[in-house]
């Protein structure tokens, strides 16, 4: 099945034909391990061809990572991204929580979650809505933003809140945005900018 399902994956979005519909279609289609499998087998042009197809989808919102999960309760979404790492190193997982409501708008707090995070560090983030930028909207509707950190209490469990200036993880995450698209029901994909300039790196996210 997972065979299967991972090469139906790879001929719609090598087919210039196929919509993101009929992606999220066949996505929507499959049980969680089985569409995990397909999309983290994404390389590098076809994440590319994915986050361009995906431009057409549903906008994706900040309810789309957390769903229904409660104040400081952890969702996580398994990914793959493209970075010049060995394959293993490549797999990671982005973990969001809903922070308390202060006042302060609607955001989310997050981090990743990997092989390499303790070499580099957890890569906080907080996540919003584009909404009112135009020039980031029509990267995202979602931005994940790294100049940014929670301000609040996090999941029980996450490692402590550091910012993302400071070792190894600044020349990762440091003055770093990923712009958010909706795939499928579970399934997104991100491109990864460095202030205003495009990294041409993505990475495909897969909702638990």
């Amino acid at each position: 099945m997972s065979a299967a399902a991972r090469a139906r994956l790879l001929a719609l979005v090598d087919d210039d034909h196929a919509g993101v519909a009929e992606l999220a279609a066949h996505l929507d289609g499959l049980d969680a391990a089985a569409r995990r499998d397909a999309v983290t087998a994404l390389g590098r042009s076809r994440q590319r061809r994915l986050f361009e197809k995906a431009a057409h989808a549903r906008p994706v919102d900040l309810a789309f990572f957390v769903g229904d999960a409660g104040v400081g309760e952890e969702v996580i979404h398994d990914g793959r991204n493209t970075l010049p790492l060995p394959p293993p190193l490549r797999r990671f997982q982005k973990r969001f929580c809903r922070p308390p409501v202060d006042g302060r708008g609607p955001r989310l707090f997050g981090y990743n979650e990997g092989p390499t995070r303790r070499a580099i560090g957890p890569g906080f983030f907080v996540a919003d809505a584009t909404a009112g930028r135009p020039h980031w909207t029509a990267r995202g509707p979602v931005v994940i933003d790294y100049l940014r950190v929670p301000d609040g209490p996090v999941a029980a469990g996450w490692p402590p809140v550091v910012d993302n200036e400071h070792g190894l993880q600044r020349f990762v995450y440091g003055g770093t945005r990923d712009f958010m698209r909706r795939v499928s029901r579970h399934v997104s994909i991100g491109a990864a900018y460095k202030g205003e300039r495009p990294l041409d790196h993505y990475f495909v996210l897969c909702r638990r």
